[in-house]
């Protein structure tokens, strides 16, 4: 058994879903008496379901607990840059998603409560969030379990770093449990897809498409827009010299590994080869491979909208700006593993009124649709790290009087 779970894991995910996908179709389409396939994509599922509140808390708790370590003045400009474009990128992915209002074929919810008003949704909101933490935690709700986790993780910040150790060792704990769930995904998605196409038939695949059409686009448009003009207008420069320079060096490997963690020392050798201060990019870098998650945003954003949008709930445009905020947190906390930012589409549904079963659907989409998605993702967020870390170094550079050449 040792021998064929190694053999497993060593066949990259990417392709095992890949394979996952196809078996699950031909199933659906010529074995239909197959139901008993049906409960893979249960058990995944279930698993996501259980583990996603836990991952979340834990997640924004350390993350914040530990933020601001060995972090100067220097490095403030860097932060800024690294949170604005997050931000920007859940705001992007909100206007794309109100242009292009994609739905996908959902099962309903019993849990899903659609707000006739903004003072419902904020009366529902407060009430959530002061929810007992623990029952939040029970009943997957995310807007207490986010609350709460927010105000323990700035409370644990003037902590012991023996405590904060503890925290991060953790919250890595967690992720790993997460990466051997996801480990799961191939099985999962055979039984997700082999009772989609035996419901809806192989047309399934048009409405998987459109959101994964909306995906890309709202990614290429901060990638290649609104990142650029963010330097752009930071140093007066003309931005895309440099930035289609990270895309070639750093981008393009974050494409093939799907891991910002992973790509660290790809970035620090292109930081070296721009001539920035090691002293600053070695902590930037890292830290941008934690906070600054744009395709993160825009994963957690669209496909939650998505999932509200094809349960007929009417997102008031304030919402979604709020909605914007949530995206911004839950992706600077997203896990480092492979698929880790969908775990956080469960929270954000959860502002929006849709159940917390309807968000796990979406979230099974989201492992369909992420051979494309999450390594696109990652090649966005890998990139701008190292684009905002060399703008902030190259601000201070100008200011001090030094022409520099992007």
């Amino acid at each position: 058994m040792k021998k064929i779970f190694g053999f497993y894991t060593k066949v990259p995910l990417i392709l095992r879903i890949a394979i996952g996908l196809v078996i699950g179709v031909l199933l659906g389409l010529f074995v239909k008496e197959a139901a008993f396939v049906s409960v893979f994509g249960d058990v995944f599922v279930g698993a996501l379901k259980a583990i996603a509140p836990i991952l979340v808390f834990v997640l924004v708790v350390a993350s914040l607990a530990g933020a601001g370590q060995g972090i100067g003045r220097r490095f403030r400009t860097v932060i800024i840059l690294y949170m604005l474009s997050t931000f920007l990128a859940a705001v992007v992915a909100v206007i794309g998603s109100y242009i292009f209002k994609v739905t996908i074929p959902l099962g309903a919810s019993a849990e899903q409560a659609a707000p006739t008003g903004l003072d419902e949704v904020f009366k529902a909101l407060l009430s959530n969030m002061v929810a007992n933490p623990l029952t939040a935690l029970t009943s997957g709700n995310y807007t207490g379990i986010l609350t709460w986790a927010i105000i323990l993780g700035l409370a644990l910040r003037a902590a012991s770093d023996n405590t904060k150790n503890v925290l991060s060792d953790i919250s890595a704990g967690v992720s790993k449990a997460v990466a051997w769930i996801i480990q799961l995904a191939p099985f999962g998605i055979m039984g997700l897809v082999y009772s989609s196409v035996g419901e809806y038939g192989i047309e399934i695949f048009t409405d998987y498409g459109k959101i994964l059409l909306l995906l890309v686009g709202c990614m290429l448009a901060v990638a290649l827009i609104v990142d650029p003009l963010v330097v752009a207008i930071t140093l007066k420069k003309n931005p895309y010299p440099l930035v289609f320079k990270c895309f070639k060096e750093s981008g393009l490997t974050a494409f093939f590994t799907r891991s910002s963690a992973a790509n660290i020392p790809v970035n620090m050798k292109l930081c070296e080869k721009l001539g920035l201060d090691k002293e600053y990019y070695s902590v930037a870098i890292p830290l941008g491979a934690t906070i600054n998650m744009d395709g993160a945003a825009i994963t957690i954003t669209v496909m939650s909208l998505a999932a509200a949008f094809s349960q007929g709930i009417n997102v008031n445009i304030l919402v979604a700006i709020l909605l914007s905020f949530v995206a911004t947190l839950g992706a600077c906390g997203a896990s480092g593993v492979a698929g880790g930012s969908l775990l956080l589409i469960p929270m954000a549904c959860s502002l929006l009124g849709v159940g917390q079963d309807v968000a796990m659907q979406v979230v099974a989409v989201g492992f369909i649709i992420g051979v494309v998605q999450d390594s696109l993702e990652t090649a966005i967020n890998s990139s701008g790290d190292i684009i905002f870390c060399a703008t902030a170094e190259y601000r201070e550079r100008i200011k001090n009087g030094e022409d520099i050449k992007l």
